[in-house]
């Protein structure tokens, strides 16, 4: 995703109070008149320019560093607008799974969507979910390596995951995050920063290891996402 075109929404201030009435309108309206309900919300998707919103005392991040665009949590803020407008099953298949209806392929969403939003959403996917997938992977060979050699295994396994990634402590990484971002060191990380975080570590990995230590890592976090999730497509 281009930069600039995230960075100029995320400086509209005036952008991160408007309901986005537009898209939320389109997408009711049109599942009124039986249009199918996951066409309809990544039109209202591509449609949707407010990168942050406050609801009900609650923080909507939908774009993390300016080129991660947060697609499920979009869904979920729209799909929460329509009143059960759309199939409960196969919303929560969304929901839960991140899995649209079959036959939804990626070139679809890709077109209806728009280019920026399709990159952001494959940005969040590498740099969240696969990430995410990446760490539990490295966590479960160290406790396998802890058995081996007889130690006893807690849920606490210190830096020894942090340190194989990211060739750092976490409370180190997490201090440097927390300077960065100006995120006050005493305040426990909220979802949505944790997100952040994640993503933040995974371009620390990419600029840190080799292309081939990191194609390798993408290859253990996929396999690990296929057995958590049953699947290693984004979409």
């Amino acid at each position: 995703m281009e930069n600039q075109t995230y960075a100029a929404v995320t400086n509209s201030m005036e952008a991160l109070a408007t309901v986005e009435a537009p898209a939320l309108s389109h997408f009711k309206n049109e599942l009124r008149m039986g249009r199918p309900w996951h066409e309809a919300l990544l039109e209202s998707m591509g449609m949707w320019t407010t990168p942050e919103e406050e609801r009900e005392g609650r923080i909507y991040r939908y774009v993390i560093a300016e080129e991660a665009f947060d697609w499920l949590l979009l869904a979920e803020r729209l799909l929460d607008g329509v009143n059960g407008l759309a199939p409960q099953e196969a919303v929560e298949e969304l929901l839960f799974r991140g899995r649209l209806p079959m036959g939804t392929s990626e070139k679809e969403m890709r077109r209806i969507l728009g280019y920026n939003k399709y990159r952001g959403a494959l940005n969040y996917w590498y740099g969240v979910v696969v990430e995410e997938a990446l760490q539990q992977a490295v966590e479960e060979e160290v406790r396998k390596e802890m058995r081996g050699s007889g130690r006893v295994v807690g849920d606490d396994l210190g830096e020894e995951p942090f340190q194989r990634l990211y060739a750092d402590s976490r409370d180190s990484l997490m201090r440097r995050f927390r300077k960065e971002k100006g995120h006050a060191s005493r305040v426990s990380f909220s979802l949505t920063q944790m997100k952040e975080f994640t993503y933040w570590l995974f371009k620390h990995r990419m600029q840190y290891w080799d292309p081939a230590r990191v194609a390798s890592d993408t290859r253990k976090a996929l396999i690990k996402l296929k057995e958590l999730r049953g699947e290693t497509a984004p979409f």
